[in-house]
């Protein structure tokens, strides 16, 4: 496999406790899954978990071209974590059809959190050249 698309995102953590403070359960329920609500309640730091997912769902939008557009659903990016904590991308919906139809094989994701800020990279590898062929 080889990097064929790359996305990255910084929110300002503020922002999201604004819209948490205005609109907290309108915008929770339509931004986030149930099992990314569950992580951010659990921890200490809920409106920074909430940043990070948000802006790993944003750098995922970059990766693949589209925007917030054409049917597409935050909750259509799910960001969960493995058993050691380790950010993973799920996509839902029209997403992952226009995933698929760019060849994105798996899409990997770093969040950090610092000074009130969240950042996300996510990097999207597709079938090298040479996969394509196999397949054929």
């Amino acid at each position: 496999m080889q990097i064929c698309a790359h996305g990255i995102d910084l929110v300002d953590c503020s922002r999201i406790a604004s819209l948490l403070e205005r609109h907290p359960e309108r915008f929770v329920r339509r931004v986030y899954t149930a099992a990314e609500q569950a992580y951010a309640d659990k921890g200490k730091n809920k409106t920074e978990r909430l940043s990070g997912r948000f802006a790993a769902k944003e750098a995922v939008m970059k990766l693949i071209g589209t925007g917030w557009r054409d049917t597409i659903a935050w909750t259509d990016i799910e960001v969960v974590n493995d058993p050691l904590g380790k950010p993973l991308v799920k996509l839902h919906g029209r997403v992952q059809e226009i995933a698929e139809a760019l060849g994105i094989r798996h899409i990997s994701i770093s969040i950090t959190h610092a000074a009130g800020l969240a950042i996300a990279s996510a990097v999207a590898l597709c079938a090298s050249p040479a996969e394509s062929h196999e397949a054929q």
